[in-house]
């Protein structure tokens, strides 16, 4: 290229800047490092990023919305008459244990979710970025919490339109609530397991369904126990869902029942501390 093709229209040569000594000095010396995000801080972001992939896609919440409305008027409308007085009398009864079962039957998204994510490469960049390793799991357990919550509220909204009234009134309501979620977290770590150590999506939902089918159908969400046969009750009264569903029933009757609610608590302390650990050994050595 020609010395003219660098001059400017006026003629002369552009001015160029050449910095100094001390300003280059200034510029190319090692600043302070930003300070490593901690456990908490991490996760934290994580799971703000479940929830931006809800605003993106808010077809994911259809489980957690029109789901739990469709189980809620099926049920009620369907076995009201036949198990009680009348689908609103019944309703006291099942609202509670449906709003279990519409909630734990989302938890297993959460192993899909990982699996999806798994597949796609995702967790393989995470893993290289400088943060406390299980941040992505737990954030992703953190984000599905908000999923909880809200599948919750609108089988509660249903409910009140419908005709339940709880006796405990809105402290009792909340509490029940906060048990659930309790449970669900607790209760994700199994699917983020199964996330880990299965080959596709498809099959940690089909494992998912054989699992939760049994234990929230062969429980007391429906009808009361003692009506079934004795080899039943058996296995109704260790269900870790019959101690769940009885617990947010005596909360939001304004009641507290001492023990399922302490085999509620030991039982989510055992998912966590079995298959919190096993998905932690897992995803390390991925």
């Amino acid at each position: 290229m020609s010395d003219t093709a660098t001059t400017t229209t006026t003629g002369r040569a552009p001015s160029v800047y050449v910095p100094s000594a001390e300003a280059l000095a200034t510029v190319l010396a090692p600043g302070e490092r930003p300070a490593r995000p901690g456990p908490l801080s991490a996760s934290l972001t994580f799971g703000w990023r479940a929830m931006l992939k809800i605003k993106h896609v808010p077809e994911q919440l259809f489980d957690v919305t029109a789901f739990p409305i469709i189980m809620v008027l099926m049920f009620t409308y369907l076995f009201g008459g036949a198990l009680a007085d009348s689908p609103r009398a019944y309703l006291q009864f099942f609202l509670p244990g449906i709003m279990v079962t519409s909630v734990v039957m989302i938890t297993m998204y959460t192993g899909v979710g990982l699996n999806n994510d798994i597949e796609k490469g995702v967790f393989d960049r995470i893993r290289t970025l400088p943060v406390w390793r299980p941040a992505a799991l737990v954030g992703m357990i953190f984000g599905d919490v908000l999923r909880y919550v809200l599948a919750a509220l609108v089988i509660l909204a249903v409910g009140l339109v419908l005709g339940f009234r709880p006796d405990g009134g809105v402290p009792g309501v909340l509490a029940g609530i906060g048990l659930l979620v309790v449970f669900s977290f607790a209760f994700s770590w199994v699917w983020t397991f199964f996330g880990l150590v299965l080959r596709s999506e498809k099959s940690v939902m089909g494992v998912s369904m054989m699992v939760l089918f049994p234990l929230t159908f062969l429980s007391n969400v429906f009808v009361d126990p003692s009506t079934m046969p004795g080899w039943l009750q058996a296995f109704v009264k260790v269900n870790p869902i019959t101690h769940l569903v009885a617990s947010v029933r005596a909360a939001m009757g304004g009641s507290m029942d001492a023990t399922n609610t302490m085999w509620l608590l030991l039982w989510s302390a055992g998912f966590v501390a079995v298959f919190g650990s096993l998905t932690m050994y897992r995803y390390n050595r991925r």
